[in-house]
């Protein structure tokens, strides 16, 4: 019987020109990384109501600057990287890193095809990536000054501290080495660190802004308030494929010492994982609906992206497919359970997406690979019970700071006349009659 788990193979010591070879290609991924942020915000974009759009990207893009100066101000020198000294704590005579000890504004980083700098450029991308997921849970009611300020706090603080736990040599890391838990927890292209992360501060900004106005009636059933470009989010999903192939396959070449030639395995899985988890969304809305929902297959093609950041280096083209298949489902029971049995108001489906989604692809790395030895299971789960018990307090409270100080959610007469208006002065269509919430009355 043929395994689903793909061998890891121990790399062989490259040559200095192989090196520097294989750095070069990496920047060559790297570089095409943000593409999976506009697929992101097409994504948003396209889920949203019509008379937020403008205001939708001009937040993406926001995000996307807040999100690069503050990680280079502060973010990388809480992060680090792996080798590199950071405050730790000896507990039962095991030194366990916590947070890293770097000099502000990449003092003293040498900027060039040296990994480290090529590791602080894929987290710029990275924690713009994390900054856009919260931006469709906030959608048509969350203020451009919150956005930003919001963001500030993520890149911050709350991503850097938890991706040096994972990728700066941190704690988690750590598992393996002092505790015998595998390789440690383990995550290449940040199912976890960028996914879930972001997906937990957008579960975050939904609690806290509250539902859009019109959502939920009286006795708590919710009302449908479609997406109004279907084809802006399936055009984004298709940009956010390509910048996932690099994403996956950049972050195991620097987080996990990957070849080069594991890069088309990585290629293969992503793809895999996404089509798979796209066509499960596909058969669960049609059997439910009668007809497939284009939104929610949009959200199972990147929910399969997510769940194989984590593990795609170590599938079998065969688990990927398993993968996928999970993800896509999870997707689509999640989104509903999250409606209608909390009442949680999440217009682009982020947290079915990026949180229910990439818990499981960092749960995957221990049930469909051999990427750790025995232990790796336990390894994956302290790092989930991490991410529940302590990154989403965190990042609840830190927004709870912040809305007690500036008011997150936009006034009611905003909420009515839509974002682009109110705040911008211009809509995203002036040539087109844009409804407002009197349609929902009829």
């Amino acid at each position: 019987m043929t395994p689903l788990v793909a061998p890891v193979v121990a790399p062989s010591v490259p040559s200095l020109s192989e090196m520097s070879a294989t750095m070069l290609f990496c920047l060559i991924l790297i570089l095409l990384v943000p593409l999976a942020n506009i697929g992101l915000a097409l994504v948003n974009t396209g889920l949203g109501r019509a008379r937020s759009a403008a205001h939708s990207m001009l937040a993406a893009l926001s995000v996307t600057a807040v999100a690069a100066l503050v990680y280079v101000i502060v973010g990388f020198a809480l992060q680090g990287a792996a080798g590199h000294p950071d405050h730790a704590l000896v507990l039962a005579g095991k030194s366990w890193g916590w947070i890293a000890i770097q000099p502000f504004f990449l003092r003293g980083v040498r900027l060039n095809l040296s990994p480290e700098a090529l590791v602080i450029l894929l987290q710029m991308f990275s924690v713009g990536l994390a900054g856009l997921i919260p931006l469709s849970s906030g959608a048509d009611r969350w203020r451009l000054v919150a956005i930003c300020a919001s963001t500030a706090l993520l890149a911050g603080f709350t991503y850097p501290l938890f991706a040096h736990w994972v990728w700066g040599g941190g704690w988690l890391a750590q598992l393996g080495a002092n505790r015998g838990l595998g390789r440690g927890f383990i995550d290449g292209g940040g199912s976890s660190t960028i996914q879930v992360v972001g997906g937990l501060t957008a579960l975050s900004i939904t609690w806290i802004l509250g539902p859009r106005r019109g959502k939920f009636s009286a006795e708590g059933m919710p009302a449908a308030l479609p997406g109004h470009n279907a084809v802006l989010a399936l055009l984004g999903c298709m940009l956010a494929w390509i910048g996932w192939l690099a994403l996956n396959s950049a972050g195991a070449i620097l987080f996990l010492g990957a070849e080069v030639g594991r890069v088309a395995l990585i290629a293969i899985n992503t793809t895999l994982c996404a089509a798979a988890s796209a066509l499960a969304a596909a058969v669960v809305t049609r059997v439910r609906f009668v007809r497939p929902d284009a939104s929610l297959i949009a959200n199972g093609w990147i929910a399969g992206l997510v769940a194989s950041s984590a593990s795609a280096p170590f599938l079998k083209p065969a688990a990927a497919i398993i993968v996928g298949d999970v993800a896509g489902i999870l997707v689509v029971t999640a989104a509903d359970f999250l409606e209608f049995q909390l009442a949680i108001d999440d217009p682009g489906g982020a947290v079915s997406v990026h949180a229910v989604a990439g818990l499981w692809g960092v749960l995957a790395v221990a049930l469909l690979s051999n990427a750790g030895s025995s232990g790796q299971w336990l390894a994956q789960l302290v790092g989930i019970a991490t991410l529940l018990g302590f990154v989403l307090p965190l990042t609840y409270t830190l927004n709870w700071l912040l809305n007690r100080i500036y008011r997150q959610r936009v006034d009611r007469e905003g909420e009515l006349q839509g974002m682009d208006l109110f705040e911008l002065g211009s809509g995203a269509y002036p040539e087109f009659d844009i409804r407002g919430d009197e349609y929902l009355q009829r």
